[in-house]
């Protein structure tokens, strides 16, 4: 008769007699672990103080910024790289801003567009890809290549084109023409396309059965399923939309209708650049970005291993 060992750790539980690099391979996703620079101290220490220097390099510019939002204009231009002005910190560059009355108008206007881009992107992208993955057509090989190579066509070439196509249709100078050319995402059709690809037909197959029509099935069945590389398209999507500069700035010249990015370049005088009100804006700008990236970092990280640029 065979006695089981108990582990101390878990009493009534049997102790794991699995290898170690089993458990490590179900614990990384069936992966092998293999630690880069050691498992000791040193490689910590050393690991922990590169990502330190990293993190340095990326938070000291956005770290100067902040301090020249606080500053006078007289400080903010003067020559040097002093951290704490002459004058004091101050609050008049925020100030300013917000009495301007614009930057409220072009913070909207941003919202509305990334949202109304990231919602119809979405959708657009996903029901084009789960056409391409479920659907067999004459031509459906070439119509999809046609997609993969379109992404290494820079959006500078598309321009002129799509102006004179705004133009024509007397778009110009509205929230449609801001929104609907960037609604057109080729590399999010091809991410959506290979995931769905990997989903089990049988789970389909099964909603068929129960008398499910197409819609209903990649509403009901696939969107639900795809909740994780839905959000990872919606916040890449939403982020470049936020960020884009160039089609809200030849597609609009009404200012009520500019966008963050538009609105922060026309902050000039007669004298140049005002650096103080530049910076404040461009913090009160990525401020929401930020709060975005806070709420959603894990996803955001898990992202980017789900859509394939993390390497794996």
């Amino acid at each position: 008769m065979t006695t089981q060992t108990l582990s101390p750790r878990t009493p009534g539980k049997p102790r794991s007699t699995m290898p170690r690099e089993v458990v490590r391979r179900r614990r990384y996703g069936g992966h092998a672990w293999h630690p880069t620079l050691g498992t000791g101290l040193l490689p910590r220490v050393l690991t922990l103080l590169a990502l330190a220097l990293m993190a340095v390099v990326w938070l000291v510019p956005f770290g100067w910024g902040v301090d020249t939002s606080f500053k006078s204009e007289v400080d903010a231009s003067a020559s040097g790289a002093d951290w704490i002005p002459k004058a004091g910190f101050t609050l008049d560059a925020y100030r300013t801003i917000f009495g301007q009355g614009n930057l409220p108008v072009w913070a909207l206007n941003s919202i509305v567009i990334a949202v109304c881009v990231t919602a119809l992107t979405v959708a657009v992208s996903a029901m084009a890809a789960y056409a391409f993955s479920r659907t067999l057509f004459r031509g459906r090989r070439v119509l999809f290549a046609l997609i993969v190579a379109s992404i290494m066509v820079p959006p500078q070439i598309l321009i002129v084109p799509l102006f004179r196509q705004m133009l024509a249709m007397n778009l110009v100078d509205t929230y449609a023409a801001v929104i609907l050319p960037q609604v057109v995402a080729p590399a999010m059709v091809f991410i959506l396309k290979k995931f769905f690809d990997g989903i089990p037909r049988e789970l389909e197959e099964a909603a068929r059965i129960d008398g499910a029509g197409s819609f209903r099935v990649f509403w009901s069945v696939v969107m639900p399923l795809s909740r994780p590389i839905l959000a990872a398209v919606a916040i890449f999507v939403f982020i470049n939309t936020w960020n884009n500069f160039l089609w809200p700035f030849i597609s609009t010249s009404d200012p009520q209708l500019m966008t963050l990015p538009v609105g922060l370049s026309t902050v000039k005088d007669s004298t140049g650049l005002r650096n103080a009100q530049e910076s404040a804006a461009s913090i009160l700008g990525s401020l929401p970005l930020l709060i975005i990236f806070m709420l959603f970092q894990r996803q955001i990280v898990k992202s980017v291993a789900t859509t394939g640029l993390g390497g794996q």
